[in-house]
């Protein structure tokens, strides 16, 4: 601050011992180093001053505190603070401000993810929430990569017409916006109900099998108008099935060694069982292969289609009920309610037509590098290319995540499916 202090003119008048406190919003900034909020306590602790309210950020080394105080008329803390921001090379200044606020009423979670998340981004997220009479009360970033994430804690008297601008906003712009009610209710989240291909894993299982037919492109063209909502997915499946008759049963293996998990899969599923989330994941693809993955990567529930096989030969045909889109709604209630957790706290992920049923019933369903019925469809939707980043949605961060890893002395990155991202 160097050897010029600001005037306390203002605070100097005479104050009688029954004039009322009054309320004076500090804030210090400046360098980081040890013991300067301590410092800072200490300053009004000896001057017998009240506090109401305080936030801290810390931003590349650079600390900027903010603390609403009631000064005791008998005392002249500011002073006392200059003399303390003089000594310790950091700025403080003081304004006069009403009576101690009520406590905020909550509000909107925005998520902004993305490659990149530039001035003009968050400019669109502020500009709606002023248009809808709301604010940003506070920012907070969770990811410098694989993306930039940050959340913004809003608040407003019209949140149905701030999430509505919100989403109209998304579309224009090239990075994600997850918005989520605050509240318990978000903090509240026990399980997680993924699809698989194209969400858990980059494939489609069944364009792998394909492969081995010789029917890919017809499989591929029949799966493309099925996630699309084009054509009855259970009638899809099955003529796709049908074009596998005749391959032999070990093709399932060999499919199984093909699977790319989505980038940041392992984090993802890792995360969630620190947090205490329960897992699932429903398919329309194929038992053999989803059970396995669920073993790999120690999910909790796993769901999907019995292939029929027949003197070592796959038949072309299915064993039992289909799980189509009713039935991961279904599976999602059937789960919820085998672990004893309500609707509102679950989560559901996925990127087909035949998960839309699921996504709507989930307490927050997250359209991940969807179709677009799905993106038209669902509140919340991500276009980045790796699974993990679903986390910040829900409000963890990236530092959480690998002082986890650290902290894990069984934690190991290898296995059968190594995570691309290398997480």
């Amino acid at each position: 601050m160097g050897e010029q202090q600001p005037g306390t003119d203002r605070f100097d008048a005479d104050r009688s011992e029954t004039a009322p406190p009054e309320t004076i919003l500090v804030r210090l900034s400046g360098p980081d180093q040890p013991g300067i909020t301590a410092g800072l306590m200490t300053v009004l602790a000896d001057a017998g001053a009240g506090m109401h309210d305080v936030e801290q950020v810390l931003i590349r080394g650079q600390l900027f505190l903010s603390i609403v105080i009631s000064v005791p008329p008998d005392h002249n803390v500011m002073k006392d603070l200059l003399l303390y921001g003089w000594e310790n090379n950091v700025e403080v200044d003081f304004e006069i401000v009403s009576d101690p606020a009520a406590d905020r009423v909550p509000g909107l979670v925005v998520t902004l993810i993305g490659r990149q998340v530039s001035p003009a981004e968050f400019g669109a997220v502020a500009t709606v929430l002023a248009e809808h009479g709301g604010n940003i009360d506070r920012i907070v970033r969770l990811a410098r990569y694989p993306v930039m994430a940050y959340e913004l804690l809003t608040s407003g008297p019209n949140l149905a017409g701030m999430r509505r601008g919100l989403i109209k906003v998304a579309d224009t712009l090239p990075c994600d916006i997850a918005v989520n009610r605050e509240g318990l209710g978000r903090r509240a989240a026990r399980l997680i109900v993924l699809d698989v291909d194209s969400t858990l894993i980059r494939d489609e299982v069944i364009e792998l099998m394909a492969d081995e037919a010789g029917c890919r492109e017809d499989v591929e063209r029949i799966t493309e108008r099925a996630m699309a909502g084009e054509l009855d997915f259970t009638q899809s499946l099955l003529a796709r099935v049908e074009l596998l008759a005749g391959l032999d049963a070990a093709v399932l293996d060999r499919t199984y060694d093909r699977i790319q998990l989505t980038p940041g899969a392992r984090t993802f599923v890792r995360t969630l069982q620190r947090l205490g989330f329960r897992t699932a994941i429903v398919s329309g693809g194929f038992t053999h292969l989803v059970q396995r993955l669920a073993t790999d990567l120690g999910i909790d529930h796993a769901h999907a289609n019995t292939l029929e096989i027949l003197d070592g030969e796959l038949t072309g045909r299915i064993i039992g009920d289909v799980v189509d889109r009713e039935g991961k709604e279904a599976l999602l209630r059937k789960i919820a309610a085998t672990e004893g957790i309500p609707l509102d706290q679950t989560v559901a992920v996925g990127d087909g037509a035949n998960d839309l049923d699921m996504l709507n019933t989930a307490g927050f369903g997250i359209a991940f590098n969807a179709k677009s019925i799905v993106q038209d469809s669902v509140e919340t939707t991500l276009n980045v290319p790796f699974l993990d980043a679903i986390l910040f949605v829900l409000g963890v961060r990236r530092g959480d995540i690998e002082a986890a890893d650290q902290e894990d002395e069984t934690f190991d990155t290898t296995g059968p499916l190594p995570d691309p991202s290398g997480a």
